[in-house]
């Protein structure tokens, strides 16, 4: 089950997911793990027998653009299409809000996750908390502009 939520409802466990996963796991600073857009971004927030086993953001960043970050699923449950669960949620929020684009910071290593929903990577690799990233783009295309 995915759920979205505000930072206020979901803090606790979306931090509890990002801690393991960036923090424990891949040894980002922790004082870079939360930030100015948390407050204002919605969390899909992916659930296991009523535990909170993944998370990820979506910030809007202008009326017609958004960004998706923060996508983390804990150890134990990858591999099992959670990732897929809360990328498709994320991706459907913002479609529902007339975003018609998307962009990402993709670690290396999960560029191939996000292509098969349609995000293209764009640029130069570059360094990310220690960590190297590679920025993705996905155009949403809405019935209103294809008509």
């Amino acid at each position: 089950m995915i759920l979205i939520k505000n930072w206020q409802e979901a803090q606790r466990e979306a931090y509890f997911v990002r801690e393991s996963v960036f923090i424990q796991e891949q040894g980002v600073p922790a004082a870079l793990e939360l930030d100015e857009f948390d407050y204002q971004a919605q969390h899909a927030l992916a659930y296991q027998a009523s535990k909170c086993i993944g998370t990820g953001r979506l910030v809007i960043l202008s009326p017609k653009e958004g960004r998706i970050g923060r996508m983390a699923v804990l150890k134990a449950y990858r591999g099992k299409g959670f990732g897929k669960l809360l990328l498709q949620s994320l991706i459907g929020q913002a479609g529902q809000q007339g975003l018609t684009q998307l962009t990402l910071h993709a670690q290396l290593t999960a560029i191939s996750f996000y292509e098969p929903f349609g995000f293209e990577a764009v640029g130069e690799p570059y360094d990310e908390a220690g960590i190297p990233h590679r920025d993705m783009i996905l155009h949403i295309f809405t019935l209103d502009q294809n008509l």
